[in-house]
């Protein structure tokens, strides 16, 4: 149903009527429309235990499997059973690692489902029971009340208005006024108020449900397609070639807390200062409610009992949304009656009997306020000579005007810088406001090249309105805004048919989605279960810091995996007789001190396998070669020094001399030596650019992306937003003039 039908349009196609539904009705609806609840997609545990031994490294083993049993049966061998079971015994414990490990990590749509409301009270028969969230149908009559998980989609009826938190959904962090007529969501909170609601979605066909099924419906992408692997368990490894980390806003580059900057805070009543006014602000606030605004307020003080210190509250006036604003009546020590209210600017404005001569200035802040994506919250106050709770008062004097944000974490825009230097392009992605998200990446440093959601669909906000190419707007863009879960998981999407190995950061259930789609999925610390079960990393500790030092770590295994495979000089004989002879070898690879790449790295599958397979082929003619000379000459009797001076008379052995001393050693050096020609000449066939890489220093099992989205220009960008940062909190700091 669509959320702009009148409301007795929704009850006639729903076929209800605000009784509700009669059992009869519901239980044939049920039969309809499924439980109310996310149907659990089922594996074949067996298909599942397979699936690991389907993919190119696996392909690689069982042909080696089957060339051991085929290529050796010949003549009076038997198969090579040997080699073939140790292949097939190592290909059954790496299949079994990877599937109990991802059999432990659960599965994702088992964690959204445990967000549903266990209970919910539904009007039935014309009376008011307490039912299973899960027998829920569209048509149904349930109540909504403070702090309740709404068990539906729905439509609200008639009453006072609700706040719901619908964080988890949308990633906005403020909870949203729902008035008659308006939609709420399954999974969302009520706040505030209670209302009755008539049921228009359920089960996966809710807001909520097709969520879930994006995460379950997404498949994992593999970056063999791309020139690279990936697996799920491996995806530590994987963060090498990361070159774009979509970060949530709310929560995961931000605090999810709303706070008042205090150097912004505009003062307009002379002999006030900035404390002042946040403590009359504080004072028309409500100490224990879930209130944001509230809170956030309170925590402005350094205790929060300041707020009714001194005072002896009268009467207090909460929000409500004819109104806009909270107003408390207390007097104080003296004695004195006061009323202090705060709110929407305008309608505190209105109060004021100097409103004329301060509109204009007020307007101003809170316009420079807006396109900053801050909030504004206006604070007046008036005597009370009446000395009663409903005295018109004396006249209201305008105080100031309060910012609201919600902070960045005090490590995020470090991390920004400390990505951006590594060659990965950060992305903030919100389902806050625009302008809110432009203000947070000036903070933070991403950029402010944001833009709305509708832009993902060709359609570009602001004051152009041209049609730009969805997929190089995805790639230039610091950011989108205004965002749901279906944007997020169309825009990983993108960026990995653009070919980049795509990283996606979150912690609500709005995220669960991208982090399922992505490359490297990344839960942080306080992420939902829902976000966890998605993502392929669950970071432990707080803030983004932790994931820069996963990406060092990853690129450090490439570049310890380049150092004993493309630059180590001695053949392959010479390593393994070393590695038997002194085990701390093998184990001091693992702690090398290598230095991490400047930039993502990625495996390149099909220069891996051309060259192994011409290596393979060249060293297949070499023993070839080496079982003629063994059975047809005497090539390998002169084979070592003793075979030079040897002279044993009662042996029949007598010396070759330097002659055959001679051949052995130029046949060594002839057989070792072509081997990085061969390595050099796949690599030229496959780019053309070996030589320069060669001189460049480069590995041949690893490349470096040189375009990070115009690096340089982002890092000017970046350098220049936080010279402007410094200059106005500088400016911030200077006494204003009168």
């Amino acid at each position: 149903l669509q959320g702009n039908l009148p409301l007795e349009e929704v009850f006639e196609q729903l076929s209800t009527s605000r009784c509700g539904l009669s059992s009869a009705d519901a239980a044939e609806r049920l039969q309809l429309f499924g439980a109310n609840r996310l149907e659990e997609k089922r594996e074949n545990k067996v298909l599942k235990f397979i699936s690991f031994m389907w993919n190119p490294l696996s392909w690689v083993m069982e042909a080696a499997a089957v060339m051991a049993l085929v290529l050796a049966n010949g003549g009076s061998q038997g198969p090579d059973w040997e080699d073939f079971v140790g292949i097939v015994c190592l290909l059954i414990i790496n299949s079994t690692i990877s599937f109990i490990e991802e059999n432990n990590a659960g599965n994702a749509a088992a964690s959204l489902m445990a967000r549903l409301a266990p209970r919910t009270k539904v009007l039935r028969d014309g009376q008011w029971q307490e039912m299973d969230a899960s027998v829920l149908v569209p048509g149904d009559i349930i109540s909504i009340r403070l702090g309740d998980i709404v068990p539906a989609d729905a439509r609200l009826l008639e009453g006072d208005p609700l706040k719901i938190d619908q964080s988890a959904l949308t990633g906005e962090s403020l909870p949203v006024t729902k008035r008659t007529g308006d939609l709420v969501f399954t999974g969302s909170t009520c706040k505030h108020g209670e209302i009755e609601a008539v049921v228009i979605a359920t089960g996966i066909r809710s807001f909520f449900g097709k969520a879930a099924h994006l995460v379950d419906s997404t498949e994992v992408v593999g970056h063999f397609q791309k020139g690279a692997i990936t697996k799920r368990m491996t995806a530590i490894e994987e963060m090498a070639g990361m070159d774009v980390l979509c970060c949530d806003k709310t929560g995961t580059l931000t605090l999810n807390h709303l706070t008042v900057d205090k150097n912004l805070v505009e003062v307009f009543s002379g002999g006030m200062d900035r404390d002042m006014i946040i403590l009359l602000a504080a004072r028309a606030s409500r100490v224990d409610n879930q209130d944001a605004i509230d809170m956030a307020i309170i925590n402005m003080l350094s205790d929060p009992k300041e707020a009714r210190a001194n005072i002896t509250e009268v009467h207090f006036l909460p929000f409500n949304p004819v109104d806009k604003r909270t107003a408390i009546t207390y007097i104080d020590s003296g004695g004195n009656w006061f009323r202090v209210s705060k709110g929407a600017p305008e309608q505190i404005l209105n109060l004021c009997f100097n409103k004329d001569d301060i509109a204009e200035k007020a307007q101003r802040v809170v316009d420079s306020f807006a396109e900053r994506g801050l909030r504004s919250l206006a604070v007046a106050y008036q005597e009370v000579p009446e000395r009663s709770r409903h005295g018109d008062g004396g006249p209201w004097v305008f105080c100031g005007v309060l910012p609201l944000f919600d902070p960045p974490r005090h490590d995020s825009a470090d991390t920004i810088r400390r990505a951006l230097d590594l060659g990965v392009c950060v992305k903030m992605i919100t389902g806050d406001h625009l302008a809110i998200a432009k203000e947070t990446g000036r903070r933070l440093g991403t950029g402010t090249n944001m833009h709305p959601s509708a832009a993902l669909f060709g359609r570009r906000g602001g004051d152009e309105g041209a049609a730009a190419a969805v997929e190089e707007l995805v790639e230039s863009a610091d950011g989108f805004a205004g965002v749901f879960p279906e944007h997020k998981h169309e825009i990983v999407r993108l960026l990995q048919a653009s070919g980049h190995v795509c990283g996606m950061t979150g912690d609500g259930v709005n995220d669960a989605p991208a982090l399922k789609k992505a490359d490297i999925g990344i839960a942080v610390s306080d992420a939902t279960d829902a976000a966890r079960a998605a993502a392929d990393i669950v970071l432990t500790e707080p803030g983004l810091g932790v994931i820069v030092c996963a990406v060092l770590t990853s690129r450090a295994i490439f570049q310890r995996m380049r150092n004993y495979t493309v630059r180590l000089g001695p053949p392959c004989h010479a390593i393994a007789s070393t590695t038997n002879v002194q085990f701390g070898t093998i184990m001091a690879i693992s702690k090398d001190r290598v230095k991490p790449s400047g930039s993502p790295d990625s495996w390149k599958l099909n220069e891996i396998f051309a060259t192994g397979v011409v290596i393979g082929t060249y060293l297949a003619l070499v023993t070839v070669l080496f079982y003629w000379a063994l059975t047809r000459t005497t090539f390998f009797e002169v084979a070592t020094l003793v075979a030079v001076y040897a002279a044993v008379g009662f042996a029949s052995i007598s010396g070759v001399g330097w002659r055959w001393a001679g051949v052995i050693w130029l046949y060594s050096l002839v057989s070792y030596l072509p081997l990085d020609p061969v390595k050099v000449a796949v690599r030229y066939a496959l780019s053309g650019e070996a030589w320069s890489l060669l001189l460049d220093r480069k590995a041949a099992f690893a490349r470096r992306r040189r375009d990070y989205y115009g690096e340089e220009e982002r890092r000017g960008a970046a350098l220049s937003a936080r010279r402007a940062l410094s200059d106005h909190l500088l400016s911030s700091r200077t006494p204003r003039s009168a």
